[in-house]
């Protein structure tokens, strides 16, 4: 029971709720409403599977880095309480799921499925090579709602890639955030990212721009998807959430606390984002 808490802990779940407001958002705008319970279902396992897979992926390739980390150093593989194996076999699961969810869908979702699958994998390596690492993390992310979009119509259009765009950046821009909090092990160990490449103030303004690129390109989409009034009620949260993550840049300086208030507010984002979106296709 502890190594299954260690896992479930380690993998963050709540990471993949994260997840999936943007991958119905996908859904939604291309079933101009509900999709089919079928198709909600195998979504859901796809980004269960997917996000399983890319957190183990990431625990696996950093369990060294973690081991010399004070704030990671407790996670399951340094400490000990798992074998670097489970991981493995948690990637191969999750990745399994994945596939099995595309196949339920339709066939282009299958054929972009090794996609999907080298983006988790190679995402927790480019840390060691690029400070853009921020930037794979979100189009990883952003495969949920454009995969989401394709599971409904079986093509691509320009509003689902607009909405991966969309999510790429929004998750880079907290992303960069979070790279504040292991600066200065970053800077002694080589790992890459906004902050060491452009420095400490970068982290901080950074996500605002990306995440005002990213209020910009929901709206795009919507006009373009056909989306109604409500869905830019959603549009205003998300310039809301630009005005509120400016304020607590200038105001909290402990980039924990900061950190925490970002997750939990985009967290919120996301779920009302889901909901306005919603709202504007069934309230004419």
């Amino acid at each position: 029971m502890t190594a299954l808490r260690a896992f479930l802990r380690d993998i963050r779940l709540e990471h993949t709720f994260f997840a999936l407001p943007f991958a119905y958002v996908g859904a939604v705008m291309a079933a101009h409403g509900f999709p089919t319970l079928w198709q909600f279902v195998w979504i859901t396992l796809a980004v269960l599977g997917a996000r399983t897979a890319a957190m183990a992926a990431n625990r696996y390739f950093d369990r060294k880095h973690d081991a010399t980390n004070p704030r990671t150093a407790k996670r399951a593989l340094p400490s000990g309480v798992l074998d670097p194996s489970v991981m493995l076999w948690a990637i191969a699961a999750g990745i399994g799921l994945l596939l099995l969810a595309a196949a339920m869908l339709n066939p282009l979702c299958l054929m972009l499925l090794p996609l999907a699958a080298l983006g988790i994998i190679i995402y927790p390596l480019c840390k060691r090579f690029t400070w853009l690492v921020h930037f794979v993390l979100g189009a990883v992310d952003g495969l949920a709602p454009l995969g989401a979009f394709i599971a409904v119509t079986g093509h691509i259009t320009l509003p689902a890639v607009l909405l991966f765009l969309a999510v790429t950046v929004w998750v880079a821009g907290f992303d960069i955030a979070y790279a504040l909090m292991d600066y200065d092990i970053d800077v002694a160990q080589g790992i890459n990212s906004v902050p060491v490449r452009f420095g400490k103030s970068s982290g901080r303004w950074f996500p605002i721009a990306l995440h005002v690129v990213m209020a910009g390109v929901l709206w795009y989409a919507g006009w373009l998807a056909g989306a109604g009034l409500v869905y830019d009620i959603g549009v205003l949260f998300a310039i809301a959430l630009v005005v509120y993550e400016e304020r607590l840049f200038k105001i909290v300086k402990n980039v924990f606390v900061l950190n925490d208030r970002i997750f939990v507010t985009n967290m919120a984002f996301s779920v009302v984002f889901l909901a306005t979106t919603l709202a504007s296709y069934l309230i004419r």
